[in-house]
């Protein structure tokens, strides 16, 4: 006769569905879904840190910052494009930014879906206006 069967580290940690605990967790985040939210807010504020460079380098070299000379370098690509990009960013990483203190401070769910809906509606609002107005300079009147 042998003993009882000995068990693996593993299998003694098995939870009734058949995963492991680390299987169960593997992948995802605190707030139950994968770190999609987190490389999204590092990848854009590399992006931002780049175009923020990219700006005041810019600025720099305009011989002056009137207003004339400043519509003069928003209406070439190389003005308007990165400039447009940067807004966008801005506003795309600041939303990001406000979901995360929402999720933080909000414990209410129904609150909290309210919370982001008015802030995504703010964000998109004051972008198109940013985007707007920078397309106006850009572009005359």
């Amino acid at each position: 006769m042998t003993g009882p069967k000995q068990m693996g580290s593993h299998e003694r940690n098995a939870i009734p569905d058949g995963k492991t605990p680390l299987g169960r967790v593997r992948g995802l985040g605190s707030a139950g879904h994968g770190g999609e939210h987190w490389i999204k807010e590092r990848v854009s504020s590399a992006a931002l840190l780049l175009l923020g460079t990219w700006f005041l380098v810019s600025l720099l070299l305009l011989p002056d910052l009137d207003q004339s000379t400043l519509a003069a370098w928003l209406s070439g690509p190389f003005g308007f494009v990165p400039m447009a990009l940067f807004t966008y960013l801005c506003f795309e990483h600041s939303l990001e930014g406000v979901k995360v203190v929402i999720d933080d401070y909000q414990g209410d769910e129904g609150g909290r879906m309210t919370w982001h809906i008015v802030s995504l509606f703010l964000h998109v609002g004051a972008g198109a206006l940013a985007l707007y107005a920078l397309a106006r300079i850009a572009f005359g009147a």
